[in-house]
């Protein structure tokens, strides 16, 4: 099989994915990301570089997805809850998109100024975490979650590369 052709399959998959979130539940959801915050800031929380954050609450949507969370910061800890409409800044896009930010394979300010992310709400607060996540070293992850973030992020990069093949077909 021709790495095109793999392609072709990736988006499927990704629609699959995509769909199956919404039966994670939201308790599920807030235990990971709060525990996977908490282990990947523990430094910036410990040097208190967080405090930006406190009473502050950032929704991040997950377009077409069931994916949607409200984050706030309470000085040591991440707090995790359903969106409320009371966020002070939103940052929202497609899955792909998450993935090419998280994996660092895609440059944040090119995802904002194309508009492949959208921030709304507090410019300032959404630029604040915007230079917080350029900040990150990724090498404190996991290795099971950095060398699957690095290949998502590689298959997303070749789906860039590679337009064609991110068509679905029903």
């Amino acid at each position: 099989m021709s790495f095109p052709t793999l392609l072709t399959f990736i988006p499927k998959i990704q629609k699959l994915a995509e769909a199956s979130f919404q039966f994670i539940p939201f308790t599920l959801q807030k235990q990971v990301l709060e525990k996977a915050l908490c282990e990947l800031f523990a430094e910036a929380i410990e040097d208190e570089d967080l405090d930006f954050l406190i009473d502050q609450n950032i929704a991040i949507r997950i377009d077409h997805t069931a994916l949607h969370w409200q984050l706030g910061f309470d000085g040591m800890r991440f707090i995790v809850e359903k969106p409320s409409g009371k966020a002070d800044a939103c940052i929202s896009g497609e899955l792909s998109e998450f993935i090419l930010l998280a994996s660092r394979k895609e440059d944040p300010d090119t995802l904002f100024f194309q508009r492949r992310l959208c921030i709304e709400g507090s410019t300032e607060l959404s630029l604040a975490v915007k230079n917080l996540l350029d900040t990150l070293d990724l090498s404190q992850l996991p290795t099971p979650m950095r060398f699957a973030l690095d290949h998502m992020g590689n298959l997303q990069q070749a789906l860039v590369k590679h337009p064609k093949a991110h068509k679905v077909t029903a």
